[in-house]
């Protein structure tokens, strides 16, 4: 193969890769402590007593993910309003990483305290439930039962004490807040809410009491829902790149929907042990997670141009003197792996979305938890990209040595081949017959220059999405003028070094034959991926310069070695 219309072709690759993703961008946990008696029992989705019906009162209605049941109880849906509850009804509950205000059936403010809007700039903390109706976002749950007697998220469960912000004491290791509703019939429902130490995962615990004489039954539903956020959409923009839509995790794998195509597939109504359900966004991500024995249906539907995920079950039947505990998790923070993992919760990793396909995603933990090492030996993300960078040139050595000795060849007898292209002039196809005859006696294998370049791809895109995705880089700073790995370089030192590497790199590659066509394209080449890298995040443009660099050090020592510098050709007879 033409090692030039080969270098053309990766790099053209590349750019298509890029203008693709623009384009499509257009178009197990612990068992929760239940405390259950002969009389308490949970039965499947199937047996749903109740329907969570419209999602706002007199507007349009969010899909029944709960089959319709004679005598079942309407459950009042979402309200995009400043709050659900009244204000008296709301408390502000606070740890040293998250600040939430909630009323008992709905959390509809959340601050991330350790991430800032702005580098440097900790009094904008990052905000992802929010009840501005532009950027509505908001996590609710509540009951329903077939007595028509239960707390929803609109409206039941009042606060429990008379204090209205709490904050995690020093020395204390969590801070809760309770809630409580009490029904008809001595039901009782106590809700609590759990902050601890340095974590995201906010603990929610139902504790369901019937102090009646009648049996009591009912079931749980958890959403999510929120404004579609506004991206403005280009290719210089890590956030056009990154998935933003629900994700979801059951039996049949985990799944996802972008917020650009909502509906199209359909609506979903699946139902399956231990499903937890997300909307993700870059470098964050929101998630219900419920007890991995509790069987749940997760439903998606668009309500008033809002995007909406729930899940509705188990049903939980309470006897009199009884009493049933309903533990769940809601996740509020970064995508951070560490946390992420912590959770015990099946396919809850993929919420860092590398890719949409599971074998790219695994090479994509692959290489992060490869990164997160050096990190934790160096202590400083730039560096740690270029070791991991050094890594993977040190894993992926034979075959880039395979590549660069095919080069040094094709060097070495790029006079020859110049020869005969003088001497066939335009008749390119006796050029090529006579350039294949060359290859064939000299030995020559033109693949072996173009296998590992196709084989090392899937590599170097996978690393590219983890330095995009992970929370872990954001605005961290490496050396002097770069002091955010996620903003572009303020003096373009990193895409001119690149600019350079690439016509350093040019220089060492055979171009036999090169018609003036391809002469003028290889001269673009480094300007255009210079412009394009001016406005990259700084820590992928460290990534390609990094490589860049070895790979032409590596290149030049192959040559060295493996090959001869051409010589004049003589001129043709």
């Amino acid at each position: 193969m033409n090692q030039t219309r080969l270098f053309l072709i990766v790099a053209w690759l590349m750019v298509a890769m890029l203008l693709w993703m623009e384009w499509s961008k257009e178009r197990a946990a612990p068992p929760a402590s239940t405390e259950t008696a002969a009389a308490v029992t949970q039965t499947a989705p199937a047996a749903q007593v109740g329907t969570v019906p419209d999602a706002q009162q007199a507007a349009a209605s969010v899909p029944q993910t709960a089959a319709n049941t004679p005598g079942a109880s309407a459950v009042p849906g979402t309200q995009v309003q400043t709050s659900t509850a009244d204000s008296a009804g709301n408390v502000t509950i606070q740890s040293d990483v998250l600040r939430l205000a909630l009323n008992g059936g709905e959390v509809f403010s959340a601050d991330l305290l350790t991430f800032s809007t702005e580098r440097l700039a900790q009094d904008s903390p990052v905000r992802l439930f929010n009840q501005d109706p532009a950027h509505f976002y908001s996590a609710q749950s509540g009951w329903v039962s077939t007595q028509n007697s239960a707390p929803t998220h609109q409206s039941g469960f009042v606060p429990e004490n008379t204090e209205r912000k709490l904050t995690l004491a020093d020395g204390a290791n969590q801070v809760s807040v309770p809630f409580i509703w009490h029904g008809p019939d001595g039901v009782m429902i106590r809700r609590t809410y759990t902050l601890d130490r340095g974590q995201y995962a906010v603990k929610v615990q139902d504790e369901v009491i019937n102090a009646g004489t009648t049996p009591w039954q009912g079931q749980m539903y958890r959403q999510l829902i929120r404004n579609a956020p506004h991206i403005t959409r280009g290719y210089t923009n890590p956030d056009s790149f990154s998935f933003n839509g629900a994700a979801w995790y059951n039996n049949e794998g985990y799944q996802r929907r972008a917020f650009s195509d909502y509906l199209k597939e359909g609506k979903v109504n699946q139902h399956s042990a231990g499903s937890w359900i997300a909307l993700l966004q870059h470098h964050f991500f929101t998630a219900w997670i419920p007890a991995a024995q509790d069987d749940v249906t997760v439903s998606l539907d668009e309500v008033n141009g809002l995007s909406l995920i729930r899940e509705i079950g188990p049903v939980f039947q309470v006897a009199p003197g009884q009493r049933v505990a309903v533990d769940a998790r809601l996740y509020v923070g970064p995508k951070l792996v560490n946390q992420i993992r912590a959770q015990n919760v099946p396919g809850l990793e993929r919420a860092v979305d590398y890719s949409r396909f599971s074998l790219m995603a695994m090479l994509g933990q692959l290489l992060f938890w490869v990164l997160n090492m050096l990190h934790s030996a160096i202590r400083n993300w730039g560096w740690s990209i270029i070791g991991l960078v050094v890594l993977v040139k040190l894993v992926m050595y034979p075959l880039s040595a395979t590549q660069y000795k095919s080069f040094a060849k094709m060097r070495k007898f790029q006079p020859r081949i110049q020869q005969l292209k003088e001497r066939y002039g335009d008749d390119k196809q006796k050029f090529q017959v006579a350039m294949m005859e060359l290859y064939k006696k000299e030995k020559i294998n033109p693949m072996a220059g173009c296998l590992p370049i196709l084989v090392q791809m899937p590599v170097f895109f996978t690393l590219y999405w983890v330095l995009v995705e992970s929370v872990e880089l954001r605005q961290a700073p490496w050396i002097g003028w770069i002091q955010d790995l996620t903003a572009r370089d303020p003096y373009f030192i990193l895409p001119i070094l690149n600019v350079a590497v690439m016509w350093f790199t040019q220089k060492l590659q055979p171009a036999p034959g090169m018609d003036p066509m391809q002469q003028r394209m290889m001269q673009l080449m480094p300007v255009v991926f210079g412009v394009m890298m001016a406005f990259f995040p700084a820590g992928l443009v460290l990534y390609w310069v990094t490589n860049g660099a070895l790979g032409l050090a590596q290149q030049w020592w192959m040559m060295k070695r493996h090959g001869e510098h051409p010589k004049p050709a003589a001129p043709a007879k």
